[in-house]
């Protein structure tokens, strides 16, 4: 049965759905508060992408969420079980892959995976590892090299050792960094292949095209959640309009909008100017004035670049700051 079958089974336990269900969490590392009061709610089956700043707490939020970190405070539950203090359980039925690839170079694909299920005690190991080597489209590369590998095929072999012991949940820090744009496809649908089959997979990344490929966002900068939802949600709970400028000279006329109250946010991308506030006739009246000869200025949907700009520039750096 899927996870949605089990939801509709739950009936009246709604919570019974989720993968993850957090409140007030807080982190403190000296004197910095690292996470500031994050509560956040996962279904299972659901991909959750983080998006944030270097340094914003990305990482350290996903990691509490699941009982790799104990919180300074707040609760919650992770897969059912409770982050305090049954986080033995926790680790048991999840599947951690870090940004950096720390497989072993001189070992062949099957041998890392080999080597990963003996250090993990995994019970019929040589099964378990084939099977990953086939789900993933690996029996090619099986017996190459992993220092061999090409970023692409080396996040592959990271994913299929997450998925040995089958977990349940799966925290991705930033997988796809350097990854090539085909690679980072196949990736995606692989993802997308193993929420649809239950598996509940949290992600955070720094590209825009993969944010929008997740069910839900969640905006956190600097420690504290700034938004959260779909995709679409997140944009309409912003409530900012935007004009898309095309035409010659733009970068005077992206001076001279930044100088006028009325348009709270412009951002060059590539050929065009995007312009953002959230009174839209103040807006269109402030752009018509500020066009020069030969520029256009056309309404366009806000975008999740547009939005992640805007919330970023008015978040506040916690570096130093004090609980």
């Amino acid at each position: 049965m899927d996870a949605e079958g089990t939801c509709a089974l739950a009936g009246r336990n709604a919570r019974a759905c989720l993968a993850v269900d957090v409140e007030g969490l807080t982190k403190r590392f000296g004197a910095r508060t690292v996470v500031d009061g994050i509560s956040l709610a996962v279904k299972r089956g659901e991909i959750y992408g983080f998006l944030g700043p270097n340094g914003s707490g990305k990482t350290t939020s996903i990691r509490l969420m699941c009982g790799l970190l104990t919180p300074d405070s707040g609760r919650g539950t992770c897969l059912g079980f409770d982050i305090m203090t049954q986080s033995a359980e926790i680790r048991r039925r999840v599947g951690y892959m870090t940004q950096r690839f720390s497989f072993w170079e001189d070992l062949t694909l099957r041998e890392n995976l080999d080597f990963t299920a003996r250090v993990f005690g995994l019970p019929g190991r040589r099964a378990a590892v084939e099977e990953a080597i086939e789900r993933l489209g690996l029996q090619g590369r099986a017996g190459q090299l992993a220092g061999s590998l090409s970023g692409g095929w080396k996040q592959r072999l990271a994913l299929a050792a997450c998925m040995l012991h089958k977990p349940e949940l799966l925290l991705l820090d930033e997988p796809t960094a350097g990854v090539d744009p085909a690679a980072r496809r196949d990736f995606w649908e692989e993802l997308h292949a193993l929420a649809s089959q239950g598996v509940s997979v949290l992600v955070s990344t720094h590209y825009m095209d993969e944010a929008e490929r997740c069910h839900k966002l969640a905006y956190i900068a600097y420690g504290k959640l700034l938004a959260s939802g779909t995709a679409a949600g997140i944009a309409a709970g912003l409530g900012l309009s935007t004009l898309a400028v095309s035409g010659e000279g733009l970068q005077a006329l992206y001076a001279r909008l930044l100088r006028d109250g009325r348009v709270e946010q412009a951002v060059m991308f590539g050929a065009c100017l995007h312009a953002s506030a959230r009174d839209a006739r103040a807006l269109e009246e402030a752009v018509a004035g500020a066009l020069a000869p030969g520029q256009r200025a056309e309404p366009v949907q806000t975008g999740l670049e547009d939005c992640f700009i805007y919330l970023m520039q008015r978040s506040r750096d916690n570096f130093g700051a004090r609980p």
